[in-house]
């Protein structure tokens, strides 16, 4: 489930590794909409939530009212079940998409916008089929990430259309119609676990991030 930005994406991998997706880019939909694409699914491809053998939530940063859509609804769904909850960083795996739009990708800036004059931003650099990253999660001014990117880097996320157009055309920029809960699946099958963790369902809680972090 990928509800961290306007988009709200739900996608369902079967046991033979098909996945199917459900989405919409539509701000203020996703209350309505999430468990609608999981019945859709559900019904589709006949499968129950006790069947699957994990359930993957984008953990943030992101909208904080998409992100607690999301946590409520795995609250309930895993509710007196025994299939695990996967906890996966919101970037990381914009970052995964990233590689498979661009293979060549090395330097990628994950970002999502966060109002007033600042992004959310993280760096990955994918090399040797790997993703890795040395940096935190972090809240900076859009004129400090514009300082930061070169020629050939990638940047994805949402927010681009705020950042200098001469600075962004430096890049290959990705928007945010790439932004999908299939990035989830494709992480965590790749078994890239810097990026993700087990959490307690009832206990789970999204990495939000307050105003007093923008500042």
């Amino acid at each position: 489930m990928e509800t961290a930005t306007n988009v709200c994406s739900v996608a369902y991998c079967d046991e033979n590794g098909s996945i199917y997706e459900q989405r919409t880019n539509k701000r203020g939909t996703h209350s309505e909409q999430l468990f609608l694409f999981i019945e859709q699914l559900q019904d589709e491809h006949d499968f129950r939530i006790p069947d699957l053998d994990s359930v993957l939530v984008s953990e943030g940063p992101g909208s904080y009212t998409g992100l607690r859509i999301s946590a409520s609804a795995v609250k309930g769904l895993l509710f007196q079940t025994e299939v695990p909850l996967i906890s996966i960083n919101t970037l990381a795996s914009f970052a995964m998409q990233a590689t498979r739009e661009n293979p060549k990708a090395n330097r990628i800036h994950s970002v999502i916008d966060a109002r007033r004059v600042h992004v959310y931003h993280q760096e990955f650099v994918f090399a040797d089929g790997t993703l890795s990253t040395e940096d935190e999660v972090e809240v900076i001014p859009i004129k400090a990430f514009e300082k930061m990117l070169r020629e050939d880097d990638t940047v994805i996320g949402t927010g681009l259309q705020r950042i200098d157009e001469q600075v962004v055309n430096k890049a290959r920029s990705l928007n945010p119609n790439l932004i999908s809960a299939t990035s989830l699946i494709e992480l965590y099958q790749a078994g890239f676990s810097d990026f993700y963790q087990e959490k307690d369902p009832e206990l789970f809680e999204p990495k939000y991030y307050t105003s007093n972090q923008v500042n």
